[in-house]
């Protein structure tokens, strides 16, 4: 019995595991749910959140209470931006890929600034910055579609690019690479968990923890912004409010990916197949018919699961 709780208390075991229950309940609800149609397409969807929580695992990862909520935000921004851009352009796709990375960078730049200069605490700096970031957008476009995606972007996204997949797959799967080797095998890594775990510590061993921090949101913003330009190419246009949905399911996936809200424990893989557990749990919710509120007091509620189950913080590393 002791060896089956060790299991369960395994992220990566657990989210594997769900996923090929979800898929199994999936079918028999609605069968094709997982043809390889279906599960191209959900790997897809898989991947726009997961780049998002790319940014938010690094956030957490930082400790001291670090989380984003301004990527929602950030998401509809950099996809309004690129639209916008692009305008249905191939030729405008470089420009539009530079324009949302500054965009991104910018805005994790204000919050970090604010979490570390002004001292606000981080979940009061990114709501704020969701605010301005939604009356932004509102004052832009006033929920009117914006802009097109140019085809080459479309077709990166949703059609086969390398033995089969979509070039948005690879994208992801080399994030996921790119983070492995970050947080295991560079300097940078090994502060980032050092600012997580003990940061007073971490700060009388030389570590710039100030500079990291910010760094951090910095790169939130960026994924983000990344996953808003690939968004874009999935919806092929976009709306004001477009990235809202990634909010709460990015740090659900954080956080069924083992990695711990009081930062200096997890890691990106686990985020991934959290990723994919949360969008096959969606597509199946799709299925039976249960709309946006509903499916967010779900994930609400999925959170609150996890944080029982998992345990939280520091609590969890003691």
């Amino acid at each position: 019995m002791s060896r089956l709780l060790d299991l369960a208390r395994q992220p990566l075991l657990v989210a594997l595991a769900l996923i090929v229950v979800l898929l199994i309940v999936g079918e028999l609800l609605s069968p094709g749910f997982a043809s390889p149609t279906q599960i191209m397409r959900l790997l897809i969807v898989a991947a726009l959140l997961g780049i998002v929580a790319a940014g938010q695992n690094l956030v957490i990862l930082g400790g001291r209470e670090g989380i984003d909520l301004s990527v929602g935000g950030v998401v509809s921004l950099s996809a309004i931006i690129a639209g916008n851009l692009m305008n249905g352009q191939d030729a405008g796709i470089p420009l539009a890929i530079l324009g949302c990375i500054a965009t991104g960078a910018l805005f994790g730049l204000a919050n970090g600034l604010g979490v570390t200069l002004l001292r606000i605490p981080p979940l009061v700096m990114t709501l704020g910055m969701l605010g301005v970031l939604q009356g932004l957008l509102v004052v832009i476009r006033q929920g009117i579609p914006s802009g097109r995606a140019a085809p080459g972007l479309s077709q990166f996204v949703t059609q086969p690019f390398l033995f089969g997949l979509p070039g948005i797959i690879w994208l992801w799967v080399a994030i996921g690479l790119l983070l492995a080797f970050l947080l295991s095998r560079t300097v940078y890594g090994y502060r980032v968990y050092a600012i997580g775990s003990n940061e007073q510590a971490a700060r009388m061993a030389g570590v710039p923890v100030a500079a990291m921090r910010v760094s951090l949101f910095v790169l939130s913003g960026v994924f983000a912004a990344i996953a808003g330009i690939c968004l874009l190419g999935y919806s092929g246009s976009s709306f004001a409010n477009v990235g809202e949905q990634y909010m709460l399911p990015s740090i659900i996936a954080v956080v069924f990916g083992g990695t711990s809200l009081a930062g200096g424990k997890g890691g990106y893989t686990g985020t991934m197949a959290g990723a994919m557990m949360l969008t096959v749990l969606q597509g199946i919710l799709t299925t039976v018919n249960i709309d946006e509120s509903g499916r967010q007091m779900i994930f609400g509620a999925t959170l609150l699961l996890l944080m029982l189950f998992y345990g939280r913080g520091r609590a969890m590393r003691a």
